[in-house]
């Protein structure tokens, strides 16, 4: 099988990886990558956002799947345009994608589908704002209705921040605090059968004990032993199956990845939000403790056959990522910096540098060139074990202005 990745982050260098360890494929492509995703892939300096190219390059290189990674792409239509040609795309149309691409939308979905999920009011004006603030009460919890790269809620005590936040996004969604751990659950559907992954967490604020602002994910582990024993069968069974369920019977069947963000609160479980790709970096570590071969699945989520696959096993272990930011992440971000040591990692079986926000510059160097640079994922006996090795490899790496957390997987 000939695959095709789209993206640049770190998810798609951990599915390009996972690809090109798979003995069924025969040649991974990814456009237009990252130098990481380069030593496992041929890449094509395509736009991913242009449907029209991408479907292209894939009849060109006698594609057989395509796998599109991020959101802005799947929004967009992306992979409506590869399935016009013809070719076998993972990855909802642009429909489906209203998922991820419309809080609004999400929430229209899940109260049709008695989906258990924070109660909340769809703000456009101020005044829709202040009242649904004082309605709900605080902690504050404010989301831009669109896409913002994993950067758009605001959980505050302060009122007036709150406000801020949906004059600053125009339409938000505006919710009812959740207590309890998050945990992030992903699926794999081709719109009937639906195969959920092993349960991940990650950590979205930017400084230990989850101060600071949100960002995109500064780390992410799985399994999670402290989780319910029943927690896969019971979301699959209350969340994913029946969102599935509603998306075909509105004409929109969902194929693709539905990643699932749940809060375990003392009410039970409750749907904190829908992404429909992959997440980032919870894949990374997902797909370092994959037991099956990663095409199969893909191809028959993207082509209906899904209940023909077996469901995926896992490795026995852990695994830790732990994301290296540059320098003003996430505010802003640092390019051109040269990064060091990430040569002294390769060829371990255990640790691997997945790149996100990396380039080469004139003379070869690898450097910085984004937010998110690098996540260094570790496999072990045990978490424990994982995420000492995770850390080691941190220690390896340098770069001027790198941050990191230090509590990655450091209980829940």
């Amino acid at each position: 099988m000939r695959t095709l990745v789209i993206g640049t982050g770190g998810r798609e260098h951990a599915l390009a990886w996972a690809l090109s360890r798979d003995p069924g494929v025969s040649e991974v492509h990814a456009a237009p990558g990252n130098p990481g995703i380069a030593e496992v892939a041929t890449l094509h300096d395509v736009d991913p956002m242009d449907g029209a190219a991408v479907a292209d390059l894939a009849r060109e290189l006698g594609i057989d799947l395509v796998v599109v990674g991020p959101e802005a792409p799947l929004v967009a239509g992306v992979a409506d345009a590869v399935r016009a040609a013809g070719i076998a795309c993972f990855g909802p149309t642009r429909q489906a994608a209203q998922l991820e691409g419309s809080k609004a939308f999400a929430k229209d979905v899940m109260q049709v589908a008695g989906v258990p999920t924070a109660s909340a009011r769809v703000c456009e004006t101020a005044e829709e704002a202040a009242a649904a603030l004082d309605d709900l009460g605080a902690p504050y919890v404010v989301k831009d209705d669109g896409l913002a790269a994993g950067k758009g809620v605001v959980v505050t005590e302060d009122r007036q921040a709150a406000l801020d936040h949906a004059a600053a996004c125009g339409r938000v969604v505006i919710e009812e605090y959740l207590d309890g751990p998050e945990v992030s659950l992903f699926a794999l559907t081709d719109g009937r059968t639906v195969y959920p992954l092993q349960p991940a967490q990650d950590f979205k604020r930017i400084g230990d004990g989850d101060q600071g602002p949100n960002t995109g994910g500064m780390g992410a582990y799985t399994p999670l032993p402290w989780a319910p024993d029943d927690l896969v069968d019971d979301v699959l069974r209350t969340v994913l199956q029946p969102t599935v369920d509603e998306m075909t019977r509105r004409g929109t069947p969902f194929a693709g990845l539905l990643y699932a963000g749940l809060a375990l609160t003392s009410r039970g479980v409750r749907v904190i939000e829908f992404n429909a790709r992959f997440g980032d970096p919870e894949t990374q570590p997902l797909m370092a403790l994959l037991d099956s071969p990663l095409s199969p699945l893909l191809y028959a989520a993207a082509t209906g056959t899904l209940a023909a696959v077996p469901p995926p096993a896992w490795k026995p272990g852990a695994a830790v990522a732990v994301v290296m930011a540059s320098k003003g992440y996430p505010e802003s971000s640092s390019s051109g910096d040269v990064i060091d040591g990430v040569e002294s990692l390769a060829g371990r079986d255990d640790v691997h540098v997945l790149h996100a926000g990396t380039a080469r510059d004139a003379g070869g160097h690898l450097v910085t060139a984004g937010g998110r640079v690098l996540a260094v994922t570790a496999v072990g006996a045990d978490i424990a074990d994982a995420r000492a090795k995770a850390y080691h490899g941190i220690e390896a790496i340098s770069f001027p202005g790198a941050q990191w957390r230090t509590d990655i997987a450091n209980g829940r």
